[in-house]
């Protein structure tokens, strides 16, 4: 049987808001891989030109996603690796080895392989990388259309100081993750009046 590569990776574990977003990618011997690089080091129309192509040209490609409530219920490394499974799953072949980038591989009942810094090295991996960038980035940008105050369309629900200072200005939204700490520590208190 001819072994079925596929490659892993995931988008949104460090932003305050939103879900947590993996992809699955199979791509065939004669794939362009030129064209690839790690999600981060591609402008956003470079990266969104990339997906068009992996979304054409792979052999099989699926994004799986875990809620702002499951990452609060489960953390977020558990959840990251349940959208990695989910992205396996909705995949519609069955992979003979899972190449994850990073430290951990999820649990789907393939072999797999995690590599550290895969989504600069492997084109399975890069290909996934930017499809999960991608698409989580499409999911913030409509989804700050129901919440315009927070700016969501602009840094993604990341820790930047402008979504810090919309979370104090107007409370958390349904995406924030209440488990993670949204908002810097306050300044230690002084001595009260009369003390």
């Amino acid at each position: 049987m001819a072994e079925i590569v596929c490659g892993i990776d995931e988008a949104g574990r460090g932003p305050l808001a939103g879900p947590v977003t993996a992809a699955a990618v199979v791509l065939p011997a004669d794939f362009p891989a030129g064209l690839l690089a790690d999600s981060k080091a591609l402008s956003p129309s470079l990266r969104e030109a990339a997906a068009l192509v992996i979304r054409d040209r792979a052999t099989a490609w699926a994004v799986g996603w875990a809620t702002p409530e499951e990452i609060d219920r489960v953390n977020i490394h558990h959840a990251t690796l349940l959208a990695m499974r989910r992205a396996v799953e909705g995949l519609g072949v069955r992979p003979t080895q899972l190449l994850v980038d990073g430290l951990f591989v999820p649990d789907a009942g393939v072999p797999g392989r995690a590599v550290v810094r895969g989504d600069a090295t492997v084109p399975e991996i890069m290909a996934a990388s930017i499809l999960a960038k991608t698409a989580r980035d499409a999911w913030m940008t409509d989804y700050a259309v129901r919440e315009p105050g927070y700016g969501f369309e602009k840094h993604k629900g990341y820790p930047t100081a402008e979504h810090r200072a919309a979370i104090a200005r107007l409370g958390p939204c349904p995406i924030h993750r209440r488990s993670f700490r949204l908002l810097p520590p306050g300044p230690p208190a002084g001595p009260t009046a009369g003390a």
